[in-house]
């Protein structure tokens, strides 16, 4: 496809995630508290988004991903936090 129709398919859609985006950040920000790992390491990964490089979805996630390549002995947690909270 083209740049054009590319943008003409998605466009919208990106447009509305964008929104969410800025929603949930301004809900963060106006809570109290601070940020935990999550957080950090979302805000992290954002910084990502203004570099006008290759395979950005690509860095994106590994920026949220555990970089370790041992596994763990048990699961430390029921669920999945959708962040490494970095080395313990």
């Amino acid at each position: 496809m083209k740049r054009e129709q590319v943008i003409d398919l998605y466009f919208m859609e990106a447009r509305a995630k964008l929104i969410d985006l800025a929603a949930f950040l301004d809900r963060v920000d106006r809570a109290p508290g601070t940020d935990d790992f999550r957080m950090t390491a979302f805000r992290h990964a954002m910084q990502e988004l203004p570099v006008n490089q290759p395979n950005l979805a690509k860095r994106v996630l590994l920026s949220l991903s555990d970089p370790t390549t041992e596994p763990l002995p048990a699961a430390t947690a029921k669920t999945a936090a959708g962040a490494w909270p970095g080395p313990k």
